[in-house]
């Protein structure tokens, strides 16, 4: 029994056209935002999903009905689940990436922004997203692709960082150099309970 796993960041932001650390912010999606998350459906395989999850905040919950309906599927269930929301930037939300790079020097942005283990002040690390999103997965998700479910998730960049590290994985060390653009699916064949997840050549489905 085989299904299909999809991992999508949510299209462009108010606040990523700005260059601003969004977090756990509610911003909406801009209009190039919005074609960009119906538009992904075309670079997945055909499938019909038999649920979605999707971050409560508008920017995920919009890019997941935008591409279901895109993908043919408005039907499918969309569940919003609170362990999705976006890493919390602390002092950092709100702010100009590059006017933090310049007062805080690009080390300690490295380290708050990439980092799995240092998150930035009154923040979030990677690590702690992860001990939220990976139980998640494993106990909710994990269960729906046993049981051959197709299943299409949409939350934010540092979310996906840590399902990609235990879908892939990845230590500490690689997912820190892992990006995530944004309404650019990760599209893996998932066979074998949770014993083969193969991630499909990035491109159309016909890469």
């Amino acid at each position: 029994m085989s299904s299909m796993l999809v991992l999508m960041r949510h299209g462009e932001s108010l606040w990523n056209r700005e260059n601003r650390f969004t977090g756990s912010v509610d911003v909406p999606l801009t209009p190039e935002g919005r074609r960009d998350a119906a538009r992904a459906a075309g670079l997945c395989p055909p499938v019909e999903f038999d649920v979605a999850y999707c971050s409560p905040l508008s920017r995920a919950r919009d890019t997941a009905a935008l591409f279901l309906e895109s993908a043919g599927s408005p039907e499918t269930p969309l569940i919003p689940e609170p362990r999705l929301i976006e890493k919390n930037y602390g002092i950092l939300q709100g702010l100009n990436k590059e006017r933090v790079r310049e007062r805080y020097g690009a080390e300690k942005y490295r380290l708050w922004h990439r980092s799995y283990e240092t998150g930035p002040p009154e923040g979030e690390s990677l690590a702690a997203v992860a001990l939220r999103t990976q139980p998640f997965f494993r106990q909710v998700v994990g269960e729906d692709l046993r049981l051959g479910k197709s299943v299409l998730l949409v939350a934010h960049g540092n979310v996906i960082r840590s399902l990609v590290m235990l879908v892939e994985k990845l230590d500490p060390e690689e997912i820190a150099t892992v990006e995530v653009g944004t309404a650019v699916p990760l599209v893996y064949r998932v066979a074998g309970g949770l014993q083969e997840i193969v991630r499909l050549p990035d491109g159309g489905p016909g890469e």
